[in-house]
């Protein structure tokens, strides 16, 4: 039995890729254990996980963030006797962590992030775009590596698990029609559709017959506009603060479909077998990021010389017009998802 120490750290998103490889390489190797070190905040997405997957909570902003308080951490799990490091993080701290463990004659493996490939991917034009290895792929690459040969298994975070329906519907009614959920917002500019052209998005959908809207976001300003938009529009509802992390899953996963920007709610539905329909300004499915066996066409994306400008939607629009967003009509969404739910 090998005991193995899984290194993800963040961000949101990156550590739910890691899921469907993660439950699959466990359940292919039931005789030995997976312990995923991240950020204790994120401990809750991994719900019903194998019986050999264990997750270990950090906290790099308070407790471990000063050197000495993480290398305090760092040789706590020694103690765990860890027989390999897979990191699929690979930064500085993950690095310490491959290094002592390293010289402690443990075996270690960690990511090829590509880095030159996606730099190649984000220059200014003129240049050639192709499709880059997925992410989940690339974390796949590291436990082959490590001599975990398996199939993909991974369904849902829900499969052969029931849900908590009866918790669901005491926030939010019994499912009638259709549900529709809209995530609006990301990290970074560079990844957010226009707050004003998504407000049409809402206002066409709450219209529709048989359609009801649930919104996701975060606390503070996102809040505010979704409280806003719930107030102005029948059949629209703010879904912040009503539900812990796995019943906001549970809850993805009995809606019909879920617009979302590139960000963490993408990687959420996908985990739970929800349809996504996905918008896509700076950043490109084709930089790996896209959400796990959500089909291609559901990218929702004008096609422009410059993109993608940023892996990760923090650059700067060096055009200053953010066309890749402005440019996508309100209509061209609301058509996708009427599409998706074979509604006129």
């Amino acid at each position: 039995m090998a005991k193995n120490l899984i290194i993800r750290f963040s961000a949101i998103g990156d550590v739910a890729m890691t899921i469907p490889v993660i439950y699959s390489v466990a359940k292919a190797y039931p005789e030995d254990s997976f312990t995923v070190l991240t950020q204790t905040f994120l401990m809750p997405l991994f719900i019903n996980h194998p019986a050999n997957v264990s997750i270990m909570g950090i906290n790099t902003n308070t407790t471990e963030k000063s050197f000495l308080g993480y290398m305090h951490y760092v040789m706590i799990l020694k103690k765990y006797r860890f027989d390999r490091v897979i990191d699929l993080h690979c930064v500085i701290r993950s690095h310490i962590v491959r290094l002592l463990f390293s010289l402690w004659g443990k075996k270690v493996y960690r990511i090829d992030k590509r880095r030159d490939e996606r730099k190649l991917l984000t220059v200014r034009p003129p240049k050639e775009i192709h499709q880059l290895r997925p992410v989940i792929s690339s974390y796949a690459d590291v436990f082959e590596h490590a001599g975990y040969k398996y199939k993909a298994t991974f369904v849902s975070l829900f499969d052969n698990y029931s849900i908590d329906d009866k918790s669901v519907m005491d926030m939010v009614g019994s499912k009638v029609g259709f549900w529709v959920g809209i995530a609006p917002f990301a990290k970074h500019q560079g990844k957010i559709y226009p707050l004003d052209k998504m407000e049409k998005v809402v206002e066409t959908l709450s219209k529709q017959p048989g359609v009801r809207l649930f919104l996701f976001g975060g606390r503070g300003e996102e809040n505010n506009v979704l409280s806003l938009w719930s107030d102005r529009y029948e059949n629209v509802v703010n879904t912040i603060g009503l539900f812990s992390l796995d019943m906001e899953l549970a809850l993805i996963s009995r809606l019909d479909v879920l617009l979302s920007m590139d960000s963490a709610n993408m990687h959420f539905a996908s985990l739970v077998g929800t349809k996504v329909i996905s918008v896509w300004g700076a950043t490109h499915p084709f930089a790996g990021f896209y959400g796990y066996n959500q089909p291609s066409d559901y990218a929702v994306q004008v096609m422009l010389p410059c993109r993608p400008c940023s892996i990760y939607g923090n650059k700067p629009c060096y055009r200053g017009d953010f066309a890749c967003m402005t440019n996508i009509e309100p209509e061209t969404i609301v058509t996708k998802i009427r599409e998706s739910l074979s509604v006129s």
